[in-house]
């Protein structure tokens, strides 16, 4: 099998005591998808046996202690602890936050290598990842730092694209974090996403008001005409299909979120609420804007139901197929515009 054919896929682990674990084993128990990527989870051999036995999985994995090392259409285990874990399911651990956060930083180590094509990200507990060493919100912000680009928290279903300008801000910040600039940056991220990603040549994209009802016209609010709209106007005029402000409450309902490519949310839960109501069990988590391709599954840790055996892996399963389409995606992108013909230009064949 060749390289070229079957692309690499990264696992960061998690938080082992979620159903990150469970999730993990489930979608790659299907030898299918080995036909045509190769996953290499960043955790220990003994972590994964051991919920190999608990989950009584059928899964098989080759035990790997360097990345060199893979095999190409197998699931790897690259140890990154050679310790045995106590793992508690359902209970939050520092300790187990400080091995998601080993596996994170060893998978994205191999992603700016290249020894990894893509990257998907089991989920974590943002609260017990914390430590002097590692402060961030969350994966997009420490992805962020560590790759290059400008990143987009980019919720991605088969139906519903929803953008956020603002992503893990406090509700009392949010208005003091949406200026002109960061609009028309947002936006270019996801026009660009949706072009280079997605292989959408025109897109459409909507964007949702900062106050109730778009303001009522400054009644509820003054931002949405004197930032929103102004920078909506000057991208319209630069050529790009932008529209709005909607206003959020009835944009959904109404089914007007169909007529686009793409919405653009201001802040976290004004998008996600109903993405995740329209699409939940099915969605992606997707970090665009970056050089490199990473992906997660749009729930969390899940405590409660964590050990149990009932997570459903779908949305797991589908950040690794959406990943690698876009890992191919860019590269197609990359090809058709890589020597495009000059203005003028045509080619001449011989007859």
């Amino acid at each position: 099998m060749k390289k070229s054919e079957n692309i690499v896929v990264g696992i960061s682990i998690g938080d082992l005591n979620g159903i990150g674990g469970e999730v993990v084993l489930k979608t790659f128990e299907d030898d299918r998808i080995l036909e045509f990527c190769t996953p290499v989870i960043f955790a220990s051999s003994k972590t994964i046996a051991y919920l190999k036995k608990h989950f009584q999985s059928e899964i098989n994995f080759n035990d790997i202690n360097k990345i060199s090392d893979l095999v190409l259409g197998k699931v790897n285990v690259l140890n990154c602890w050679s310790e045995i874990v106590t793992i508690d399911f359902g209970k939050e651990d520092l300790k187990i936050g400080e091995y998601a956060i080993k596996s994170l930083e060893a998978a994205t180590k191999a992603l700016k290598n290249g020894d990894v094509d893509v990257l998907v990200t089991a989920p974590i507990n943002k609260h017990n990842i914390q430590s002097d060493k590692f402060n961030f919100p969350g994966h997009t912000d420490y992805l962020a730092k560590e790759l290059e680009g400008e990143s987009l928290m980019f919720m991605v279903s088969d139906s519903l694209r929803i953008g956020l300008l603002t992503d893990h801000v406090p509700v009392k910040d949010i208005v003091e974090h949406i200026t002109s600039h960061l609009i028309e940056k947002k936006i270019n991220t996801v026009y660009h996403s949706l072009q280079n990603d997605f292989n959408i040549n025109r897109p459409k994209i909507a964007v949702l008001g900062i106050n109730p009802h778009t303001g009522d016209n400054g009644v509820i609010g003054h931002e949405d005409d004197t930032v929103m709209r102004p920078t909506l106007n000057k991208l319209k005029e630069s050529g790009k299909l932008v529209y709005g402000p909607y206003a959020a409450d009835s944009f959904f309902g109404s089914n007007n979120y169909k007529n686009f490519d793409a919405i653009i949310a201001s802040y976290h839960d004004q998008g996600l609420i109903p993405f995740k109501t329209l699409s939940f069990g099915q969605g992606v988590n997707y970090t665009a804007g970056l050089n490199k391709v990473r992906t997660s599954p749009d729930h969390g840790t899940a405590y409660e139901i964590a050990g149990k055996g009932i997570a459903d892996e779908n949305s797991f399963k589908e950040a690794v197929f959406m990943a690698i389409q876009i890992f191919k995606n860019r590269l197609d992108y990359k090809q058709l515009t890589s020597n495009p013909l000059k203005k003028g230009e045509r080619k001449e064949y011989d007859n």
